[in-house]
C-alpha cells in the first residue's frame, strides 16, 4: 500500500513537471501578445487623474479575468471536439495579429489626425469623469478580449497534442498569468511618475540622489509607454509570422535558408501590409 501511495506522488510530480515544461514553452510562445498587452494596457490606463489610475485599472483587470473565464471554456470545448477549429482560429488571429502591427507601423510613416481627450479633474465635473472613464473602460475591455483570445490559442495550440487535463491546466497557468502579471506590471508602470513626485517632493536639497531619481521616473514614464508599443509592434509582427511558418504547409518550407526569426518577421509583415490594403481597399469601396 506504501509503495502504491509513492508511485501515485511520483507520477503527480511528473506531471507537475510535464506541465512545467509545457507553460514554460506556452509561455515563450505567448510573450509577444503579452507584451502587446502590456503597452496596449500601459496607454489605455495613462491619462487619468492619479486617484483614478489604480481603481480604472482594477476595474479593467476585473474585465479581463472575466474575458478569460468566458474564453477558456468554449475553448478547451473545441479543442476536444475539434481541434482543427483551433488551427483555424490561430491562423485567422495570426492575420489580425499582423494587420495590426502592420496597421501601427503605417500609422507611424503616415500619421492619421485624432482627438485625444486628457482627463484631469479641473478640466471636468466629477460627472463626465466617470462617463468617460466608463468608456475607456469597456475600449480596454474589448481590446483585451481579442488579445485574449489569442493569448488562449497560442497557448493552447502549444499544447493541443497532449491530453485535455494537462490542457486545461497549462492554459489556466498562462491566462491566470497573463491577466495578474500584465496588469501588475501596468499598475508598477502607471504610478511610475507619482512615485517620482513623491521622491521629489521629499528631497530638501536642491541637488540629491532621491530628487535626480525622482526627475528620472517622471520624465521615464512617457518614454517606457512608447518603447513598450514599439516592442509590442514587432512582437507582433514575429508572432504572427511563427504562427504562419508553424501551421501552413506551403509557408513551413518557404525559404529554409533564412533563420527562424527574419523569416517569420518577414512573413508576418508582408501578409501584414496585404491584410491592412484589402481591409482599406473594401474600407474605401464601403464609403463609395
Amino acid at each position: 500500500m506504501a509503495s502504491g501511495f509513492f508511485a501515485l506522488l511520483d507520477d503527480i510530480a511528473a506531471i507537475m513537471d510535464d506541465v512545467a515544461v509545457m507553460s514554460k514553452v506556452a509561455a515563450k510562445k505567448t510573450a509577444g501578445i503579452l507584451g502587446d498587452d502590456l503597452a496596449v494596457n500601459a496607454e489605455k490606463a495613462s491619462g487619468f487623474a492619479s486617484s483614478r489610475e489604480l481603481p480604472v485599472l482594477w476595474a479593467i483587470s476585473k474585465g479581463s479575468l472575466l474575458n478569460k473565464i468566458i474564453i477558456l471554456p468554449i475553448a478547451f470545448l473545441l479543442s476536444a471536439f475539434s481541434p482543427m477549429a483551433i488551427i483555424v482560429i490561430l491562423v485567422l488571429g495570426g492575420l489580425y495579429l499582423a494587420y495590426e502591427g502592420a496597421e501601427k507601423i503605417y500609422e507611424f510613416f503616415f500619421p492619421h489626425h485624432h482627438d485625444k481627450i486628457a482627463i484631469t479633474d479641473k478640466t471636468f465635473t466629477e460627472e463626465e469623469i466617470l462617463t468617460i472613464e466608463k468608456d475607456k473602460i469597456k475600449s480596454a475591455i474589448i481590446t483585451d478580449f481579442i488579445l485574449s483570445v489569442e493569448i488562449v490559442i497560442i497557448a493552447l495550440g502549444t499544447v493541443i497534442e497532449e491530453s485535455l487535463s494537462k490542457q486545461i491546466v497549462v492554459v489556466s497557468i498562462i491566462s491566470l498569468l497573463a491577466t495578474v502579471g500584465v496588469y501588475g506590471i501596468v499598475s508598477l508602470i502607471v504610478r511610475m511618475d507619482e512615485a517620482g513626485l513623491k521622491l521629489i517632493q521629499l528631497s530638501s536639497k536642491e541637488q540629491s540622489f532621491t530628487k535626480s531619481l525622482g526627475n528620472i521616473l517622471v520624465q521615464a514614464l512617457p518614454k517606457v509607454i512608447k518603447a513598450l508599443s514599439v516592442i509590442g509592434t514587432i512582437a507582433l509582427i514575429l508572432v504572427a509570422g511563427g504562427i504562419f511558418v508553424h501551421n501552413i504547409e506551403y509557408l513551413h518550407h518557404l525559404a529554409p535558408q533564412l533563420p527562424a526569426f527574419i523569416r517569420e518577421f518577414a512573413l508576418g509583415l508582408v501578409i501584414g501590409f496585404v491584410v491592412l490594403g484589402l481591409i482599406n481597399f473594401f474600407k474605401k469601396i464601403i464609403k463609395k
